[in-house]
C-alpha cells in the first residue's frame, strides 16, 4: 500500500499524518513546535516508523520554494529565531531518497480547497487564514504562485481606519500592513485585552472588516481570483464574515462589473470548507503530486 506523508508545520504546533494513496488518512499526530534539535527528532521518527513512500510539507516561512536551489526547502527569514534558514525539507527526508516537496502551509490549504474544498472547479482561488499572523496562498492554472519568493498576503500596505487607536499596527517591519493591523496581536492590541470576550457589534470588529475589506478589494483587482477563502482563528467569530463582504462591496464602488461580486458576493468570499485541516490535506496532496512527477 502506497504511504504519503503530510506535515503542516506551524509557529506554535506540527501537524503529522500519514495517508494511503486514495487520500484516507491513516495515522495523525501533534506536536508543540519546539526547537529542532527537539522537535525535528519525533518528526523524522514518525515518517521514518510508517515507511511513507512520498512526503508532502506545508510550512510556515518564509521558505525557499526553488526546487533549482541549493537551500530548496529551507526555512529563511523567520521571525522564529531557532528555526531561521533551517533546512526543513532536508532534514525530514533524513538521507531518504524519497519523492518530497515543500509549500507554505497557506498554498496548502488553497490546493486542497480548490480540489476538495469550497473552492473546487475554480481555476484562481486565495485562500487567506487570518489568526496569531497573516497569510495569503494563491492559486492560478493549476499551480501555486511561486516568483521572487512567494506571496506575503499578510504584509500588503493598507490605509488606516480613522476609529483605529493604533493605527500604525504591530508588525515589527512595517506600519500599516494586513497582519500587523488586523491579525490577532493587532486586535488585541486595539482594544487592551481579548477580543473574544467582545459582543459582535463592538467597535473593533467593524474596523477588522474594514481592514479585510482591503485586502479583499486588493485580491481582487491584482489577482482576479475567482473565489476568496477567509479562514483562521479570528474568522471564527461568524459575524466578522457578512461584515466583510459589505464592506468589499462598498469599497469597490462599483467598479468590477462581475456577477460574481454584484450579485453573488456570498459565494464569493467564503469560509474554507476543510478547516482547520487544509493546510494539511494539502500537504497529502503537494506529496502525492511528487510521487506522480517522480513516477
Amino acid at each position: 500500500m502506497t504511504r504519503i506523508g503530510a506535515l503542516e508545520a506551524g509557529g506554535t504546533k506540527m501537524v503529522l499524518a500519514v495517508y494511503d494513496g486514495d487520500g484516507q488518512e491513516l495515522e495523525r499526530l501533534t506536536i508543540p513546535t519546539e526547537a529542532p534539535e527537539i522537535t525535528m527528532p519525533r518528526m523524522t521518527g514518525f515518517f521514518r516508523d510508517h515507511a511513507v513512500d512520498a512526503l508532502g510539507v506545508g510550512s510556515f516561512g518564509p521558505l525557499d520554494l526553488d526546487p533549482a536551489s541549493p537551500t530548496y526547502g529551507n526555512i529563511t527569514t523567520t521571525p522564529k529565531l531557532k528555526w531561521r534558514n533551517y533546512p526543513l525539507l532536508k532534514g525530514l527526508l533524513d538521507g531518504r531518497d524519497i519523492p518530497a516537496a515543500i509549500d507554505t502551509d497557506v498554498n496548502a490549504a488553497v490546493i486542497a480547497e480548490v480540489e476538495r474544498g469550497a473552492a473546487m472547479g475554480c481555476e484562481s482561488a486565495v485562500y487567506v487564514t487570518i489568526g496569531t499572523g497573516v497569510g495569503g496562498g494563491v492559486y492560478v492554472g493549476g499551480r501555486t504562485v511561486h516568483g521572487l519568493l512567494h506571496p506575503e498576503v499578510g504584509h500588503m500596505l493598507l490605509r488606516p481606519h480613522p476609529d483605529d487607536p493604533n493605527p500604525r499596527g504591530v508588525c515589527p517591519y512595517h506600519d500599516g500592513c494586513l497582519e500587523g493591523l488586523a491579525a490577532g496581536p493587532a486586535i488585541g492590541a486595539r482594544i487592551g485585552g481579548d477580543a473574544r470576550d467582545l459582543p459582535d457589534d463592538h467597535p473593533t470588529f467593524r474596523i477588522e472588516a474594514h481592514y479585510l475589506a482591503q485586502m479583499c478589494v486588493n485580491l481582487i483587482l491584482t489577482v482576479s481570483p475567482q473565489r476568496i477563502l477567509l479562514g483562521g482563528g479570528v474568522m471564527q467569530r461568524a459575524a466578522l464574515l457578512p461584515m466583510v463582504r459589505a464592506e468589499t462591496l462598498r469599497l469597490l464602488g462599483g467598479y468590477v462589473q462581475s456577477p460574481a461580486v454584484l450579485e453573488h458576493i456570498d459565494e464569493y468570499i467564503v469560509a474554507p470548507a476543510l478547516f482547520p485541516v487544509s493546510g494539511l490535506v494539502g500537504s497529502y496532496l503537494i506529496g502525492k503530486r511528487a510521487l506522480e512527477e517522480r513516477g
